[in-house]
């Protein structure tokens, strides 16, 4: 989700919602302690130079438990983003306490926004050396010839 279909999102909700993948949903009470622009440069293994920036989302929970984050004050907090910082459109990345500090993806579903997990991945398999996946088969599928199949007492081995 990109930080103009949050935009667009907000003003159409009454309560902003954040759910895991699995179901579970960030305490109601959460803060949005950052929004900013994240800029990364860096180097794959194959040696290629790359650069990648998202819009940062922090998300946090206090003992506060009566806080509530409305559209409107959130809608506020990214317009004031945008005109301080000068972040773009891109991608939302957010971040979330888990066992350490988690960075999901973001979606919406309709009716709530979903913080879909991240993967790790090699940028430059050609250069890694890595095997493509070979398709696995189940034994059980393979088609039999039973011209060369084995038989008890039949003498192949």
């Amino acid at each position: 989700m990109t930080l103009e279909q949050i935009k667009e999102i907000l003003p159409t909700l009454e309560n902003v919602e954040f759910q895991l993948e699995d179901g579970t949903f960030v305490p109601e009470h959460f803060h949005v302690t950052e929004v900013g622009q994240i800029n990364k440069k860096f180097i794959d293994c194959g040696g290629v130079i790359r650069e990648e920036s998202v819009v940062n989302f922090q998300l946090w929970n206090a003992d506060d438990y009566e806080h509530r984050l409305k559209p409107g004050k959130l809608l506020n907090i990214i317009k004031l983003s945008e005109e301080k910082l000068g972040i773009e459109n891109n991608e939302i990345e957010v971040e979330y306490q888990s066992n350490t500090i988690g960075k999901y993806d973001l979606e919406f579903n309709g009716k709530v926004f979903v913080l879909k997990s991240k993967t790790t991945a090699c940028l430059a398999q050609d250069a890694c050396g890595i095997p493509s996946e070979k398709l696995k088969k189940n034994l059980a599928e393979l088609p039999v010839n039973n011209a060369n199949t084995c038989t008890p007492g039949g003498g192949c081995c």
